[in-house]
């Protein structure tokens, strides 16, 4: 573990972000650039002292958890998430990428689904696999190629897509894409 370059990455990184870049109020004048210690210990959940001693270079090796949970609180990019795991002395974790597998034991559940309109999407939000049914009332999901596979994507570029819920829903269904996207985010990373 490189005490001092992982204390230094994780100074200017704080530094480098404003509290509207994580989602925070501005609040009270702040006095130096960036969030402060406090905000990305609650960001990160862990406490202020633990995260205050990690860059004054004094803190324990932190676990691979850990590191993640500072990773996302610093909205690191693919790259900047990994350094921060090398100087932390831990392997990176190998990027987790959309599912285009089915499970067989899935597929034997959706088969069995002969009366139900049924389709098993990705965490973006692709059509993996749908029953005849399902493409009957929805038409060929699996047709579609590069982002507008991710239903999420046609969902706000087009229009059509949002004619299946009615009106007065569509702004509950526009933030669960939302939501959906931010989970497969939050599971993939950047």
């Amino acid at each position: 573990m490189d005490r001092a370059a992982l204390a230094d990455f994780l100074r200017r990184r704080r530094e480098g972000l404003q509290p509207s870049d994580v989602g925070l109020a501005p609040g009270a004048r702040r006095r130096a650039p960036g969030l402060r210690r406090e905000e990305v210990a609650a960001l990160a959940a862990m406490s202020t002292d633990y995260y205050t001693r990690l860059e004054q270079r004094r803190g324990p090796q932190p676990s691979p958890q850990m590191l993640t949970a500072l990773a996302r609180a610093l909205r690191l990019t693919g790259g900047e998430r990994d350094y921060l795991f090398r100087v932390a002395g831990q392997n990176a974790p190998t990027p987790v990428t959309a599912a285009t597998h089915v499970a067989p034991a899935l597929l034997r559940v959706l088969d069995r689904l002969e009366d139900t309109p049924a389709l098993i999407l990705s965490n973006l939000g692709e059509t993996l696999v749908q029953n005849r049914l399902s493409k009957a009332l929805l038409g060929d999901r699996s047709r579609h190629t590069g982002l507008a596979r991710s239903e999420a994507y046609r969902w706000f570029t087009e229009p059509d897509e949002r004619l299946r819920y009615p009106q007065d829903d569509r702004a509950r269904q526009s933030r669960a894409q939302v939501a959906n996207l931010r989970a497969a985010y939050g599971t993939m990373g950047p």
